[in-house]
């Protein structure tokens, strides 16, 4: 049992990495097509690293900087998020690095794109790092920088994400008018911001979605029954009339995950078709299995 658990649990590890490696690699693959050949500026230890890059006319290579720039937040990250993240974060930090020193400008992207299309590179950039990003937070990995400050508001405050680098991007964004004294360059780079915060909050959000349902059915026991065993969801069974039959009855009312919805519908289908059901997305549900209210 216990080596069962164990081979369960690296293999758990061994997906989290995966997914952390596949997020991050998004993630520098949209600054290293879209965003720096367009000297684009996005948020975060990259966007702070592209300014120092191009501030000092280029003298510090972004990779180096971007290495500093974590280095300072992961100590900080590490002390008040614990152990298990700061791991993860390292190695989000270090692959991240790599990606930026070794991955090469996919010039059949960046050819494709003329000087008028920087909106365009500032638009695919913000979709493309914050869909990666998103991937890597699912999976406890970080590409550190702002995301270390989103992780740590995040455990104590139900603030999203993406409003975290929302608001801690705004001066790095801001420092790149200095790069060629034109306003453009800090609305490319809040546009690639705001597209970013809302590609994050869309992926995470949409993993937590929650669904409440309502059931009607003479077979409720057994579906109530079938809910909690295969689905492992609380139901609620609550005492109804129905006005026109006049007759007591019981509606089931069952709040899910988006993604165990198909599960609960094939259930209710199985046991009784001719069931009457209700369904609502929720904006937030608060216990046990699901998230937590903090102050």
């Amino acid at each position: 049992m216990h080596t069962a658990i164990s081979k369960q649990k690296i293999y758990s590890e061994i997906r989290s990495y995966i997914g952390i490696t596949l997020g991050l690699f998004l993630y520098v693959l949209a600054w290293v097509a879209f965003l720096i050949p367009n000297e684009i500026v996005g948020g975060g230890a990259t966007g702070c690293a592209t300014d120092i890059h191009f501030l000092t006319g280029k003298l510090i290579p972004i990779n180096y900087a971007f290495f500093v720039v974590n280095a300072i937040l992961l100590a900080i990250g590490f002390y008040v998020l614990g152990n298990s993240f700061g791991i993860k974060t390292i190695y989000g930090m270090i692959f991240t690095f790599l990606m930026l020193t070794f991955l090469p400008e996919p010039t059949f992207i960046t050819h494709s794109f003329q000087e008028g299309d920087k909106l365009i590179c500032a638009i695919i950039g913000g979709i493309v790092s914050g869909f990666g990003i998103a991937i890597a937070f699912q999976n406890g990995g970080s590409a550190g920088g702002t995301d270390i400050v989103a992780m740590i508001v995040s455990k104590y405050r139900n603030v999203s994400p993406g409003k975290v680098f929302l608001y801690a991007d705004l001066f790095i964004i801001g420092a790149s008018f200095f790069i060629n004294y034109d306003f453009r360059t800090i609305v490319y780079g809040y546009v690639t911001m705001a597209v970013f915060s809302y590609s994050v909050d869309l992926m995470l959000s949409g993993a937590k979605q929650s669904v409440q349902i309502f059931i009607i059915s003479k077979k409720y026991e057994e579906i109530a029954q079938k809910i909690n065993t295969e689905v492992h969801r609380g139901v609620t069974a609550l005492n109804a009339i129905g006005w026109y039959s006049k007759t007591e009855s019981k509606v089931l009312m069952v709040i899910v995950r988006k993604k165990d919805t198909k599960q609960v519908h094939q259930i209710i289908h199985d046991t009784d078709p001719d069931a009457f059901i209700s369904e609502a997305s929720v904006m937030g549900v608060y216990g046990k299995g699901f998230d937590v209210i903090r102050k």
